[in-house]
């Protein structure tokens, strides 16, 4: 298991907050874009900390034989 969860929290007047816990750079907006277009308009973002770090991900690309 990697650690990552989004977490969606509802307050009281109906708002809600998601949360990517565990992603690093754009992944997390990524994981969460599907929760955003289904639950519709964007009023705030932000970005912690963790958005500048490097994802783990990596391309790996082979030119020529």
């Amino acid at each position: 298991m990697n650690g990552r969860t989004i977490e969606v929290t509802v307050a009281p007047d109906g708002s809600l907050e998601i949360d990517a816990v565990g992603f690093r750079g754009p992944d997390c907006e990524q994981a969460t874009r599907f929760l955003e277009e289904a639950l519709g308009a964007v009023s705030e973002r932000g970005r912690k900390p963790e958005y500048q770090a490097r994802s783990n991900a990596r391309t790996r690309q082979r030119i020529g034989r």
